[in-house]
C-alpha cells in the first residue's frame, strides 16, 4: 500500500496538473468507488467546479475544488491517477474519468477495488470517518517528541503496531516502520512502553529523516509503479531499502541474514543480531 512519501509524491503531482483545470465531465464506472454516496451525487458535485489546491492527510488524497467542496481519495493497494489525451484507450480498470478544459482527462484506475472516493463538504472535511480519527503527521508541528513519548508509554502494544496505529502515527506503513526500527536498533515486538527514552528520540528524528528522505527521492516502490503521466518511478530509493523485503539477505551491518515474521497480517523484516529482543520479552519464530 502507498505510504505517506508514496501519496505525498502523488499529491504534488496532482497539483501540477489539475490546479486551475476545471471540470468538464464525470463518468464514474464504479458505483461502489464513491459509495456510500451515489454517482449522481458525485457527478453533480464535481460538474463545472475547479481543482483549487492538491494536498495529503496521511495517506488520503485531499483535491480541493473552488465549490467549497473536496474529493478524498484512499488509494489504497493498486488505485491509481493517469492524465491522459482525450483519444487515449482507458485502461482496464478503470472507475472514473475526469474531463478536464485543457483536452486532458484525469483517469482513476484501481485492480484491486479496494480504493475509496468521498466527496465532502470542505468545511466539514475533517469530520469524515476517514480523517476525524487520524493523529498528527509526522512531519507536522504537532508530531513533537513530548507526543511520541506519551503516545509511546501508554501502551505495551508492539512498537511496530503501534507505529502502523494510524491514530498514533498518520501514514506511516510497514515499509518505513521496518526501515525506521532498523535504523534506531529496536525489535519490531519490543513492547512501547519499554522503548528508552532515548531511543524514543532516535526514532521520533529518525522518522522524520526517512520519509522526507523518501519524498525528495520521489518512490512509490513497486506498489503502483506508474505515476499520473503514466511514466515509471524511478526505484533508487527502493533500492536503498536495508531490511524489508530483503528475508534472508544480508544485514549491511553485522552480515546476520534478515529475518521475516508475521504480525498481525503483516511480514515484518528485521536484523536478528542488530535489533536484539528484549530480556523476558518473548519469542516468534521467523519465517
Amino acid at each position: 500500500m502507498p505510504e505517506l512519501p508514496e501519496v505525498e509524491g502523488v499529491a504534488r503531482e496532482l497539483q501540477q496538473r489539475l490546479q486551475q483545470r476545471r471540470v468538464i465531465g464525470v463518468r464514474i464506472y464504479r458505483p461502489r468507488l464513491v459509495a456510500p454516496q451515489s454517482v449522481a451525487t458525485v457527478v453533480a458535485g464535481m460538474q463545472g467546479a475547479v481543482f483549487t489546491e492538491v494536498g495529503r492527510r496521511g495517506k488520503h488524497l485531499l483535491l480541493h475544488l473552488d465549490n467549497a467542496h473536496t474529493l478524498l481519495v484512499h488509494l489504497r493497494m493498486a488505485g491509481r491517477f493517469l492524465y491522459l489525451a482525450p483519444d487515449a484507450p482507458l485502461p482496464k480498470f478503470t472507475h472514473a474519468v475526469f474531463d478536464l478544459d485543457n483536452d486532458r482527462r484525469l483517469v482513476f484506475q484501481d485492480q484491486r477495488h479496494f480504493a475509496i472516493m468521498r466527496l465532502a463538504p470542505t468545511a466539514a472535511l475533517f469530520q469524515l470517518e476517514e480523517l476525524r480519527h487520524l493523529a498528527p503527521e509526522p512531519l507536522g508541528p504537532d508530531f513533537t517528541l513530548d507526543y511520541l513519548q506519551r503516545t509511546l508509554a501508554g501502551t505495551r502494544r508492539p512498537i511496530k503496531e503501534v507505529l502502523l496505529d494510524q491514530t498514533r502515527v498518520a501514514g506511516l506503513g510497514n515499509i518505513y516502520a521496518a526501515e525506521v526500527l532498523f535504523a534506531v536498533g529496536l525489535h519490531p515486538l519490543t513492547p512501547a512502553n519499554l522503548v528508552s527514552k532515548s531511543k524514543v528520540k532516535d526514532l521520533w528524528k529518525t522518522i522524520r529523516v526517512l520519509l522526507e528522505a523518501a519524498i525528495e527521492a520521489g518512490t512509490t516502490l513497486d506498489v503502483n509503479p506508474e505515476n499520473i503521466t503514466g511514466q515509471y518511478f524511478g526505484a533508487a530509493f527502493a533500492e536503498a531499502l536495508l531490511v524489508y523485503d530483503r528475508e534472508g539477505e544480508p544485514c549491511i551491518r553485522c552480515e546476520t541474514p534478515i529475518a521475516r515474521i508475521r504480525q498481525g497480517q503483516r511480514s515484518t523484516y528485521f536484523c536478528p543480531r542488530c535489533q536484539r529482543p528484549r530480556a523476558g520479552m518473548g519469542r516468534q519464530t521467523a519465517k
